[in-house]
């Protein structure tokens, strides 16, 4: 079984963050999301990963990333020149997958839940698809499947009158069926090449589709708003502070949970709780809280808390004394 990431979007909703920096690799507690992605593909002994990429992506990506090495893989980075959906993304892989069975994952989308259950479900009821499904509180905004007993008999992009409260959450295993399905569906409305359309090709056609209830919460890191609900979730998870033992902490008090990246030094300074900082930040007498501080950021004299704040790589922001 081979995994396929796909990463190759603009994320245009966070923008500035975005602009020049896949959105892949934005860090949610300091690790980025598509290393996350990886380390639960590793977890499924998968050892060929492909990425999906724009291949202007490829420099920024792969000097973070590499060729997969630490995770005991081997990822081959695949170009999408035009972005036209997930659907149309997964057919620029279809050579490398080369008919075996994957897991595809969106490389925006942090999976709290293990992707074991998904592989045994897949393998052990010979489906042609199976995916991870969340009862959610607001359907109208997922692509939402309706199921009957153990298979999934229908599924919709984006429904104005959902069928269920059951929302696909960007995490499936495939046969090579979904390339016949997928070389077979029209554009949609918003002229893309939908997975959901892909996998009701599969339907209609007998293929049988199975799924995973997962009662962990994923996040779709698309919007500042998700980023900062992700990052609260991921520090709440690991249970307890993470701060580098490069990280020079002076007269500083902390508050949980928190994560400083190696290289940070804090002087006279309140952090917490849910504060992540990223490498070699320097910040000096300022409260943060709720907040993620990127990499190299340096604050000095903030009178007053930054809260439920971003702040980009190498920003810098002084206040009056």
């Amino acid at each position: 079984m081979k995994g396929l990431i796909l990463c190759a979007g603009k994320g245009t909703r966070l923008y500035p963050f975005t602009y020049s920096y896949p959105k892949a690799l934005v860090p949610v507690a300091n690790v980025p999301v598509l290393q996350t992605c990886i380390e639960k593909l590793a977890e499924l002994d998968v050892r060929e990963v492909g990425i999906v990429i724009q291949p202007s992506q490829e420099p920024i990506i792969k000097a973070h990333i590499g060729g997969g090495e630490r995770w005991g893989l081997e990822i081959s980075y695949i170009h999408q020149h035009h972005p036209a959906g997930i659907s149309d993304a997964v057919r620029q892989a279809e050579r490398f997958i080369n008919g075996s069975p994957f897991v595809l994952l969106l490389g925006d989308n942090l999976i709290a839940e293990s992707l074991l259950p998904l592989k045994q479900l897949f393998q052990a009821e010979d489906s042609a698809a199976a995916l991870v499904l969340k009862r959610i509180d607001n359907p109208a905004g997922y692509g939402i499947a309706e199921v009957a007993g153990r298979r999934v008999v229908g599924l919709e992009e984006k429904p104005l009158h959902p069928k269920s409260n059951l929302a696909a959450m960007g995490a499936y295993v495939f046969g090579p069926a979904i390339f016949q399905a997928i070389s077979a569906i029209a554009p949609s409305a918003r002229g893309e090449y939908e997975i959901t359309d892909a996998i009701q090709w599969l339907i209609d056609r007998n293929h049988a589709v199975s799924y995973h209830v997962t009662d962990k919460p994923p996040f779709d890191v698309g919007t500042a708003e998700r980023w900062l609900e992700a990052n609260r979730w991921m520090l709440d998870d690991r249970k307890g502070d993470v701060i580098h033992n490069t990280a020079a902490l002076e007269n500083c008090r902390i508050i949980s949970p928190v994560n400083i990246a190696r290289g940070t030094v804090l002087q006279n300074c309140v952090i917490g709780p849910y504060v992540t900082i990223g490498a070699d930040a320097f910040i000096e007498d300022c409260r943060i809280e709720n907040s993620i501080i990127l990499d190299e950021v340096y604050l000095k004299h903030i009178s007053h808390a930054v809260k439920e704040t971003i702040l980009g790589y190498r920003s810098v922001l002084v206040g009056g004394m």
